[in-house]
């Protein structure tokens, strides 16, 4: 078919199923205010879809453009049009939040900003005579220091005091399943070094009671680099083993859903939405990570003793890793227990454990005796 002939229907086919295709490349070359907010809003549809092909999860993506929304509705401005002078106003100012936070949106803000220079920038200055820069500059761009914030759990006779405090409480609280249910999560937590919000995630059908030597739940784990959640095994123990076969014999049963179906949550929700409700789905929500943390900090303020406030779920983290550490826990089987890859990560988890560098000399005399009393029979041992 040559440049100069048209592609005509077949016979028998008319032109109503046919629909307009729209493209960011074809966008109609008018500059006014309203087609330029238009524009913005395509790319960052086009972004999320991009992010999407890459592999990120759902939740992930959703959070990739508001921080840039957030920016251009504070300036009633589109992205091009904003400024490092804008960006720095507004993060000292209305927008200033912790430096963690701070650091997270201004990178998203960057990211976006590489996508539309190196897509759209030429179509954006044909329309719209902008250049595409990203205020993020040298000078305003926030630099990652890593978390050196000391993280001390209580010791182990405090957190067994804890404990023994809460689930003697449990008789009195007003909705007994629900604080069985926190207490239960608090103490696998503890027992398992699982994150809150892999905990929350897991259902019934998780749970492996053979799988080991006292059974495992598998967990949705931490993803980094868009992987996605990855799937992983924690450890009952002994311990735990024992807390959860109760808790599914005599606590599970007393929520709304049915505790049968082989998708119902290990730790429910409380209460349906009401649009979940309307749907009338046998099984309910899970808890989510928030209402835990909440749980978890009004009991640690109640029954913790010792100099530490309060509790949250990651503490009871670096708890784990620290009393099984210095139970006697190699430093791999900890980082296996915590899901870790990296060694070093592990390593920050036990900045508290107790080794004494000024009983050093102590453990190298010992060393030494053992040694002796070994060559001391040279006839046997050589």
């Amino acid at each position: 078919m040559g440049e100069s002939e048209t592609r005509s229907l077949p016979p028998g086919r008319d032109a109503v199923g046919l629909a307009e295709v729209s493209s960011l490349h074809t966008y109609r070359n008018r500059s006014g205010q309203q087609d330029e907010r238009s524009y913005f809003f395509d790319t960052l549809a086009e972004y999320q879809w991009a992010r999407d092909a890459a592999g990120l999860m759902p939740s992930s993506i959703d959070q990739l453009v508001k921080p840039v929304i957030e920016l251009c509705e504070h300036y009633d401005v589109v992205p091009w049009q904003l400024t490092p002078a804008a960006l720095d106003r507004y993060f000292a100012g209305p927008g200033k939040r912790a430096r963690s936070t701070v650091l997270a949106k201004i990178s998203k803000i960057d990211a976006y900003f590489a996508f539309l220079e190196q897509r759209y920038a030429g179509e954006i200055h044909r329309l719209f005579g902008a250049v595409v820069e990203s205020p993020v500059d040298p000078f305003n761009r926030p630099r990652h220091r890593g978390d050196f914030g000391l993280r001390v759990p209580p010791s182990p006779r405090a957190m067994r005091e804890f404990f023994t405090a809460w689930r003697s409480a449990l008789p009195q609280a007003r909705k007994e399943a629900v604080a069985c249910r926190d207490y239960v999560m608090a103490k696998i937590a503890y027992v398992s070094g699982v994150r809150a919000a892999e905990l929350c995630g897991v259902a019934l059908g998780d749970v492996h009671w053979e799988s080991g030597r006292w059974g495992r739940f598998v967990v949705q784990g931490k993803g980094a680099r868009g992987s996605g959640p990855r799937p992983r095994e924690a450890f009952l123990f002994e311990e735990g083993r024992e807390l959860l076969w109760w808790y599914v014999e005599e606590v599970r049963g007393l929520f709304q859903d049915d505790p049968e179906h082989p998708a119902a949550p290990l730790f429910p929700s409380e209460r349906l939405p009401k649009p979940v409700a309307a749907l009338n789905l046998p099984i309910a929500p899970a808890i989510v990570p928030a209402t835990f943390r909440r749980a978890l900090k009004s009991a640690s303020r109640l029954y913790l003793p010792g100099p530490v406030p309060e509790l949250f779920p990651h503490l009871l983290r670096h708890a784990c890793a620290t009393h099984n550490y210095e139970r006697g826990m190699t430093l791999w089987e900890v980082q296996r227990m915590l899901g870790h890859i990296w060694t070093t990560t592990t390593v920050n988890y036990l900045a508290t454990a107790q080794a004494d560098p000024e009983q050093a000399d102590r453990w190298r005399q010992s060393a030494a005796r053992a040694g002796q009393r070994l060559v001391a029979d040279r006839g046997s041992l050589r």
